[in-house]
């Protein structure tokens, strides 16, 4: 039997890479640790939840974790509401584009679930270790672990995050530009049901977007991501419980002007660094998937999107080679780079440049961006383009 496949990484894209991989006939095992996520209680959510594409949808049912999901947790987007820093408006439906759901918002935590259940369901091998090092060959890749295992495999797949220790190894080409700007995460309790409305608000220095999740005992709730400047975030999010409450309130209010009436903290805020990273995402017998191989702003809502998009364009190029190549043949290698480089360059120039556009305090480019968003607006075609490409499809 030919050795297998070896994907380093064990979140959401390494899962589901694994999962494709091995749906496709092709050996495949897994190297990273397990960390099976909690049951939570109804009311308790996991702190980081994800706008699920139509595509990606579509990949983690062909995958089997779609339906091993507990739908009482998952939450259709119908609507979205973008609002620029001044009278800009942009509302984008899913019966624009004769669709039922532009997007679905789950838990980080309830997707990692599913996945490790469809791969114990599957019987991939799960090698608990830690990627050490790595030496390339004309046949493949030997893999050393911190174990002080070694494995051959004609094809490493690096699904290992943004610090991928993959990627460092095999000298992948690597830009990382810092946003100084930090992504804050928590749950509300809202004052108005969002009947699966999500809303963004541009405010100039910050991006103000909220999710709408499950309701729970004490009514509608919605989840916030809220990109703003380091030093802001870290100064909110040391505050105790209600300080951070209060501070929250007062902005909130300013921000949303109460579309979804009074907003409250369910959950304390967490944060993290924001970035635009790219790589080469390939190397001989190396492929990288996921926020190893590049990360974007968060104000699309489309960074596992883009990486769950790796995951389908590589199991494609794998599953469909001619006979007579390897799973690491340096052509393939280079089709799966082709393949993602528009996708990839596309949706980092999209929100790097959504971001230094409303970030730009010049009033004719303000006047100019909220303008533009008012006559986007008017557009059925461009509306439809716009929803498409969210989509993915």
């Amino acid at each position: 039997m030919n050795p297998p496949i070896l994907v380093c990484g064990t979140g959401i894209a390494g899962l589901a890479c694994a999962l494709g991989l091995s749906r496709a006939g092709l050996p495949v095992a897994l190297l990273g640790p397990r960390h099976p996520p909690a049951l939570r209680p109804a009311d308790d959510y996991h702190p980081r939840v994800y706008a699920i594409s139509s595509a990606s949808q579509a990949l983690l049912d062909r995958l089997g974790a779609w339906r091993l999901m507990d739908m009482r947790r998952v939450t259709p987007v119908e609507t979205m509401e973008i609002h620029g820093d001044a009278q800009g408006t942009l509302d984008l439906s899913a019966w624009q584009d004769a669709r039922d759901t532009l997007a679905w918002i789950v838990e980080s935590g309830e997707i990692e679930r599913a996945l490790q259940q469809a791969v114990q369901v599957m019987g991939l091998a799960w090698h608990e270790d830690h990627f050490l090092s790595l030496n390339t060959s004309p046949d493949g890749v030997q893999v050393t672990t911190q174990q002080g295992r070694q494995w051959h495999t004609p094809l490493l797949v690096g699904a290992d995050g943004a610090r991928s220790p993959v990627r460092q190894a095999a000298g992948i080409q690597h830009d990382y530009t810092p946003y100084g700007d930090m992504g804050v995460v928590a749950h509300l309790d809202i004052g108005r049901a969002h009947q699966n409305y999500a809303c963004q608000w541009f405010t100039g220095d910050s991006v103000f977007a909220l999710l709408p999740m499950p309701d729970t005992a004490n009514g509608p709730q919605a989840s916030l991501v809220w990109s703003m400047p380091e030093s802001q975030a870290r100064q909110w999010m040391a505050m105790d419980t209600d300080a951070a409450q209060t501070w929250f309130a007062s902005h909130a209010q300013a921000i949303t002007g109460g579309r979804l009436g009074a907003l409250r903290l369910r959950t304390h805020p967490q944060g993290f660094p924001l970035t635009l990273e790219r790589s080469a995402m390939t190397a001989p017998g190396v492929a990288l998937v996921g926020d190893a191989a590049h990360r974007v702003h968060p104000l699309a809502g489309q960074g596992l999107n883009l990486g769950l998009g790796d995951v389908d364009t590589l199991l494609q190029v794998l599953s469909t080679r001619e006979a007579h190549r390897p799973l690491g043949d340096p052509r393939l290698l280079a089709r799966y780079r082709r393949r993602r480089a528009e996708p990839v360059i596309a949706m980092g120039l999209v929100t790097h440049g959504l971001h230094r556009l409303f970030a730009t305090p010049c009033v004719p480019l303000a006047w100019a961006r909220n303008q533009g968003m008012l006559v986007a607006n008017q557009i059925p075609f461009l509306k439809r383009q716009l929803i498409r490409a969210a989509a993915g499809n």
